[in-house]
């Protein structure tokens, strides 16, 4: 499954479904999709997602022994959409994703 982020401020983000769902719940959100957060709520929602990514000590990634390419952590895979939820508290926007 994958899950696409969208607002008027910023460019679609689509991220797999198990990493959506993860970044979702760090905003504090039940983590359902599809789903919204208003702009006035994009704020506090960007504040947790950033404390949950900078409380993570280690890379929540694990690495595959046969695999040919690095692990991916949390912190980089959230990046676009810390970004996408910047833009969207700055233009005053609602975010959707299904």
């Amino acid at each position: 499954m994958l899950v696409t982020f969208t607002t008027k401020a910023y460019a679609d983000i689509t991220m797999f479904g198990d990493v959506a769902i993860a970044m979702l719940k760090k905003m504090g959100h039940s983590g359902t999709v599809p789903g919204a957060i208003r702009a006035a709520d994009i704020p506090a929602a960007l504040s947790l997602l950033k404390a949950a990514i900078d409380a993570e000590k280690f890379p929540s990634a694990v690495a595959d022994k046969d695999a040919d390419e690095p692990a991916v952590s949390m912190a980089h895979r959230a990046l676009p959409l810390i970004n996408l939820l910047s833009a969207a508290a700055k233009d005053g926007c609602d975010v959707m994703w299904k």
